[in-house]
């Protein structure tokens, strides 16, 4: 049986070891997900919601613990991991307010003597959560889902196994009972066993996209409905009406939210050619002032990338792309001190098939290129496989608006700003970034059976 090792990356140091379920242990958890969803689906959708509320209520209790194992396990600022754990007791407290009218029977006329439709819950739901934001991705499928009356098993990543185990006392604690929601310690070699499970009767992955795709697959196969969230390269267009003093400083903690390390962090500046120059001094000058160190500490703004792998992955893309003609500007190399540091990097873009510009860059990085037009910022914008998120940045709100609508490739576009996910709005992407969406009357939605009732 194997070991799952948390490490701190601003130290180096293992934080804890866990023993891995076996075989039977990760089996008898399936049937009691299975057998708690019987109980579970029949409990009225009030109760269910009172109890989100109760877990809402426990997370801002504990958020001073919660947040600062995030940091010690995946390296955010604390004052950023303080803000995961409230916006997770956001998303239960808009369930426990909306859920029962979002669930509630639509009735549509017909010659029938009655004829509506109903959502129904499916049974227990798979999710495959990653690192980074090792809280919120989690809570984002855990409220709606419940609140749907089905039952969830979790498979949280290997460096966030103690706040895996962390969200699950604290649904206890919040009075959910037991089996209702559960983690799993494991490592990936056992979830093609768990979706291949007929009792198990839907996946929900956030990750890397050629996971999702492996996931896609093997619950396709199975017909097992999933909703992936994969990942992102997202374009920040800014046109040469922009407000810099605004855009610029928006852009630059767009880049640098969690460490560099969000599917939804910017990470393509696309700057139309008249400001180019302006842009990229001012850019440099905002990012080069962030504070690099101990996430622990209150005035850190950028602190370790989550693991060393992760590390050796972003600056091999920076070395490939300076190699093939892009030119660094700014940063560009590993501190010599403990922990997983990259500095934050700035780097114009000269070829569009450069690593930084067609891959996606989880960390720091920063790929700025210049647009002669409008329509050519709208085109290199759009030259990506991914489609998560996309901002334009316009003094005209009436064309950035028409922008953002109608001519950007992503599932979520911001104006003047930059994209965030929030529980009152869908949340997923297009593309490469996956398919299905989380969060607001779209997400809770998901994994229901959308039933038609006739009567005569």
């Amino acid at each position: 049986m194997g070991k799952i090792v948390t490490i701190n990356p601003s130290t180096e140091e293992v934080l804890n070891e866990y023993e891995e379920l076996t075989e039977t242990e990760i089996q008898r958890k399936i049937e009691i997900s299975t057998k708690r969803f019987k109980d579970w689906s029949w409990t009225p959708i009030s109760k269910r919601c009172e109890l989100l509320m109760n877990v809402s209520n426990v997370l801002l209790a504990s958020k001073e613990k919660l947040a600062r194992l995030i940091t010690l396990e995946m390296g955010k600022p604390l004052r950023q991991s303080y803000a995961e754990i409230e916006k997770c007791a956001w998303v239960c407290r808009y369930y426990a307010e909306n859920a029962e009218i979002q669930l509630s029977d639509i009735e549509i006329p017909t010659e029938m003597t009655d004829s509506y439709v109903t959502f129904q819950p499916l049974g227990p739901i798979l999710a495959i959560m990653p690192w980074n934001f090792p809280f919120w991705q989690v809570f984002r499928f855990l409220a709606p889902n419940l609140a749907a009356g089905n039952t969830a098993l979790l498979k949280h990543s290997r460096n966030t196994m103690g706040c895996a185990i962390e969200i699950e006392n604290t649904l206890l604690q919040a009075g959910f009972p037991e089996g209702v929601f559960q983690n799993l310690v494991i490592s990936s070699d056992k979830v093609a066993k768990i979706i291949e499970d007929p009792t198990v009767k839907g996946v929900t992955l956030t990750g890397s996209t050629p996971v999702g795709k492996d996931v896609a697959k093997l619950s396709g196969s199975n017909l097992k409905k999933t909703v992936l969230e994969l990942g992102g390269s997202d374009p920040y267009v800014v046109l040469k009406d922009a407000d810099l003093d605004r855009t610029v400083e928006t852009c630059v903690n767009a880049r640098l939210i969690n460490n560099g390390q969000s599917c939804i962090a910017a990470k393509r500046f696309i700057v139309e050619r008249p400001i180019f120059e302006e842009f990229v001094a001012r850019f440099i000058k905002i990012i080069s002032q962030k504070k690099l160190g101990n996430p622990l500490d209150d005035d850190t703004e950028v602190g370790p990338l989550a693991r060393e792998d992760l590390r050796f992955e972003l600056a091999n893309q920076v070395k490939r792309s300076v190699e093939i003609g892009d030119r660094l500007v700014l940063g560009g190399r590993v501190p010599q001190q403990k922990g997983f540091y990259y500095e934050p990097t700035v780097i114009l873009v000269n070829n569009t098939d450069s690593p930084v510009f067609k891959e996606e860059t989880f960390g720091p990085v920063a790929a700025i290129i210049s647009a002669e037009d409008e329509e050519m910022a709208i085109e290199l914008a759009n030259m990506t496989d991914f489609g998560l998120g996309a901002a334009i940045f316009t003094s005209d709100i009436e064309k950035g608006n028409f922008i953002a609508k109608t001519k950007l490739q992503a599932g979520c576009c911001f104006v003047n700003d930059f994209v965030k996910s929030d529980p009152r709005l869908p949340f997923g992407g297009i593309k490469d970034s996956g398919y299905g969406r989380e969060l607001s009357v779209f997400g809770i939605r998901e994994f229901v059976n959308i039933k038609t009732v006739c009567v005569k």
